[in-house]
């Protein structure tokens, strides 16, 4: 090499795949991991399934809930379960509470179709449901796929019944019909936004009316004619449900070199996923390890199980209390004392849509964990512009561990924006700074990553704790 290559290597920051030289035996380990995390995402797609599957896996490895402690010491495992939407874990640390805690929060929610409160009607010859979008969704990308619909109905009585139609290969499927080419001519002469309206995505859910029927309504008859005989409803009881439709596809692997994973709902399950396990795999943190897996996040983080919400800080309150050791100012203090990464995906670079990034700070497939010292939009509003300090911290965390890394910002400035919950455990005096695994296609039906990244993601949690 030359002195200028020299330098260049010594100086230049590594722009380079992590597949590049990569061994066997660490490809295979890559692949089995997202095996298993291929199949969390078969299981759960909603942010119920999400902490259904994680209190599961949390129990297999020795949690319980806080609940059941009446005092705690180091070395135990504690959960809160909140409103089985959003759930809180925690391992005490072998050092005072006091100093602060070690935290990574992500959000199981993802972009989707939720039911209307009355949404069964009838419309010649057909019966439907209706819709509203949750989140940022291109509307016209949940046409003439495959859907299914999960969630619960529950009753006046209070017995819940859960709902999963479309999953297995007996199962009946749903789609939500568009226009024909030969008549779309109006329809594509509209902006892409308003090429698909929102009172227009209404899901296709049959067509046979009940037995000896022939007058107003009777496909809708059947259809509630089935649901009865199955889940024992009544049209009544959509009003006190929560049906989600979610695309039908399973997680599969990409691509003939099978180096990425394509599913629904990667943002953020797969950041759950990774931080979840990191925390299980977990032995004797020194600091106090606390996972988040927050909800409503794509809606704001609004509402009781979103993390604007104090339900978290109740959950650190009582591990306080149950420590002995909880007085006045304590959990703020511990709070200015912690450290967090939001473990958010990024929006990688995609090739075929350059002009709205800016190449030299974007996120690549491929080249390890993502992070952003700042989301928020135009002049960062919005945003939560992690210190140079803290960056330091973690950059000095991943390089210890040889764990590849890139920091990117979302799009180019005056382009877009976005954010996520860092913001909101920055306001409570936690240095945060946002880390999570690159994705293209995001928020859409089916989204893209790198295998690499999201063993990577595993690795980069599992070092934050374990520093």
């Amino acid at each position: 090499m030359t002195e200028a290559e020299n330098l260049k290597e010594k100086l230049f920051r590594k722009e380079k795949t992590g597949w590049e030289g990569i061994e066997q035996g660490k490809k295979e380990e890559i692949f089995n991991y997202c095996n298993q995390y291929m199949d969390f995402l078969n299981r759960s797609k909603t942010e119920r399934e999400i902490v259904k599957s994680a209190k599961e896996l949390a129990e297999q490895k020795g949690f319980k809930s806080i609940c059941e402690y009446e005092a705690l010491k180091p070395g135990d495992k504690v959960y809160y379960n909140n409103r089985d939407k959003s759930m809180y874990l925690a391992i005490i640390g072998q050092e005072g509470i006091e100093k602060g805690m070690n935290i990574i929060g992500s959000h199981a929610d993802s972009p989707r179709l939720d039911l209307k409160p009355n949404p069964l009607y009838e419309d010649s010859g057909f019966a439907y449901f209706k819709t509203h979008y949750y989140g940022g969704i291109k509307k016209y990308q949940w046409t003439t796929i495959p859907l299914a619909i999960h969630g619960v109905i529950v009753k006046p009585s209070g017995e819940k019944i859960e709902v999963v139609i479309g999953e297995e290969e007996t199962d009946p499927i749903f789609t939500i019909t568009d226009l024909l080419p030969h008549l779309a001519t109006e329809q594509m002469e509209r902006k892409l936004k308003e090429g698909i309206k929102g009172e227009d995505l209404n899901l296709l859910i049959g067509s046979i009316p009940y037995k000896g029927e022939k007058g107003q309504e009777a496909i809708k008859l059947n259809i509630l004619s089935i649901l009865n005989e199955k889940y024992g409803i009544t049209e009544m009881d959509f009003v006190s449900s929560e049906l989600e439709l979610v695309p039908a596809f399973r997680a599969r692997s990409m691509g003939l070199d099978n180096s990425m994973v394509a599913a629904y709902g990667q943002d953020d399950k797969v950041c759950v996923y990774t931080s979840l396990t990191a925390l299980l795999n977990l032995e004797q943190p020194k600091t106090t390890a606390v996972c988040i897996i927050s909800d409503k996040e794509e809606i704001g983080s609004m509402g009781n199980t979103g993390m604007e919400s104090h339900v978290f800080d109740t959950f650190i309150s009582e591990i306080l209390n149950k420590l002995g050791i909880n007085r006045a100012n304590l959990l703020d203090q511990v709070f200015c004392n912690s450290k967090m990464l939001s473990a958010d995906v990024d929006a990688a670079y995609d090739p075929i849509y350059s002009s709205v990034y800016e190449k030299n700070n974007a996120g690549f497939l491929g080249r390890g964990i993502g992070l952003n010292k700042y989301t928020g939009a135009r002049g960062k509003s919005g945003a939560s512009d992690a210190n140079a300090e803290f960056v330091a911290m973690i950059r000095n965390i991943l390089e210890k561990e040889n764990i590849s890394y890139e920091f990117s910002e979302l799009g180019r400035v005056d382009i877009g924006g976005g954010g996520t919950i860092a913001y909101i455990l920055a306001d409570k005096g936690i240095d945060v700074i946002d880390c999570g695994v690159p994705v293209l296609s995001m928020h859409a039906p089916y989204e893209v990553t790198s295998k690499f990244d999201v063993y990577e993601a595993y690795r980069a949690y599992t070092a934050f704790w374990n520093n």
